[in-house]
């Protein structure tokens, strides 16, 4: 029986989880979140008490290893966190290190990706693959690739970033570019070409069901315009459509360069699956080479909307094969 720790640090709440871990199979003990405030130190100090209150809470004498998951830039060779857009002030912080010293076990990070491909590979509809692919599809779009039957994290931790991709001249801003892959598909990128669509049918006196004035307009969500969509609104609708296209377009890119048995797709396309496939599917028979489509099932998550809690685990599974 093998006991692992997971942390997750996100922009806005961080979480600190326990699980065990007997053979293939793992039974996640605790878990608990809280708003990321304060400086990277006292972040890093309350993420390393939430563990150990876990521990006792549990009655455990020891724990194997420690694994963090965490959007990127970051260097996960030396555990350092570097700069995400979404953490101001945690600038070239050794969470690794800190972290080591205080539980003197075997630790490990990863970007979130990478985190979230390797779960699916070990727990998930990935596993028994060889070549994978893991769209986070979320608040961004990002990538975690299992190659050859191991993690390909590039030479320095930036491969996987498809959210950067660029797929039309204009559209959406993601990743700091217009017409980006994660423009168009992500939290943030699906709101902002909604902002963009009911502004136009405002215009023209057309009330859509996820903004009903102007005033609405600041106000629009992904998951507003989802429901809206599933309710049946065609400005929802035109939405879809839109993201469905591109996400066809930006799959059938990964397809052609890198022939994975699976593309596995989190968050958002579990959610509004029925709206994307047909569309997806529609995208991928244009797109990709056909000999290369053939061997590939694209899917949702097998982990669901939990994947996010066995992230982490799976980066404390690399910290102890390290």
């Amino acid at each position: 029986m093998t006991i692992l720790a997971g942390v997750d640090i996100g922009g806005t709440k961080c979480a600190a989880s326990l699980a065990v871990l007997e053979g293939d199979e793992i039974t996640i003990l605790s878990k608990v979140r809280f708003p990321t405030s304060g400086t990277p130190d006292q972040v890093i100090d309350r993420l390393i008490d939430e563990v150990n209150n876990l521990k006792l809470k549990h009655k455990l004498s020891g724990i194997d290893a420690v694994g963090i998951s965490c959007g990127g830039p970051l260097n996960s060779r030396d555990g350092i966190i570097l700069s995400p857009p979404n953490l101001p002030d945690w600038d070239n912080i050794e969470i690794v290190a800190k972290l080591e010293e205080r539980f003197q076990i075997p630790v490990a990070l990863q970007n979130d990706a990478n985190a979230g491909a390797m779960a699916e590979w070990r727990w998930g509809a990935g596993k028994g693959t060889t070549n994978m692919i893991f769209l986070t599809f979320g608040t961004g779009m990002g990538a975690g690739l299992i190659l050859n039957g191991q993690l390909y994290s590039g030479t320095n931790d930036l491969a996987g970033e498809a959210g950067h991709i660029r797929l039309e001249n204009d559209g959406p801003v993601g990743f700091g570019k217009a017409g980006s892959f994660e423009g168009f598909c992500s939290g943030g990128g699906i709101a902002r070409l909604a902002r963009k669509k009911a502004e136009e049918a405002l215009q023209l006196g057309e009330k859509p069901a996820f903004c009903q004035n102007y005033n609405e307009l600041r106000n629009i969500t992904a998951k507003k315009v989802g429901e809206a969509a599933q309710a049946g609104d065609e400005t929802a609708n035109d939405v879809f459509r839109v993201v469905g296209k591109e996400l066809g377009r930006g799959v059938s890119i990964l397809i052609d360069i890198l022939n994975p048995e699976k593309v596995i797709i989190g968050s958002i396309f579990g959610r509004q699956q029925s709206l994307l496939e047909p569309l997806l599917r529609e995208e991928l028979e244009k797109e990709a080479i056909g000999l290369s489509l053939s061997v590939c099932e694209i899917i949702p998550a097998g982990l669901g909307e939990s994947i996010g809690d066995y992230a982490s685990f799976s980066v404390a599974m690399m910290a102890l094969e390290k």
